[in-house]
């Protein structure tokens, strides 16, 4: 379980240090700038309903099994690589946010298994 509050606390600061990249529009290689978010948010969102989950039930040894991971990456996919690129033009699908998506919950999957 530490190697995954290590890797939410690497992956939250590069997220932010990405974020602060946007806004000051500094050049960046497109797959860092259309790809890095999509993979790292699996493992964040993840990790913070875990952390929720296990707030909520007062036990630190929950884990996600692989259905609870599998609907939140099915939720994200259908929401933003599905519903949102219609209507909204900021959203764009592209089946390269799924991949990422879905290595990003492997991620996490393994690393909560990991003490």
């Amino acid at each position: 379980m530490k190697s995954l509050k290590l890797v939410f606390f690497l992956y939250c600061i590069l997220f932010a240090i990405l974020q602060v990249l946007y806004f000051l529009d500094y050049p960046l290689p497109n797959f860092i700038r259309f790809y890095l978010a999509d993979f790292l948010c699996m493992p964040i969102v993840l990790s913070i309903c875990l952390l929720v989950v296990q707030h909520l039930k007062k036990d630190k040894s929950l884990r996600l099994n692989i259905t609870s991971i599998s609907s939140v990456f099915l939720m994200y996919t259908v929401y933003f690589e599905i519903i949102l690129p219609p209507i909204h033009w900021r959203y764009t699908a592209d089946f390269r946010d799924v991949l990422l998506y879905l290595a990003g919950s492997i991620i996490f999957y393994f690393l909560q298994k990991a003490p």
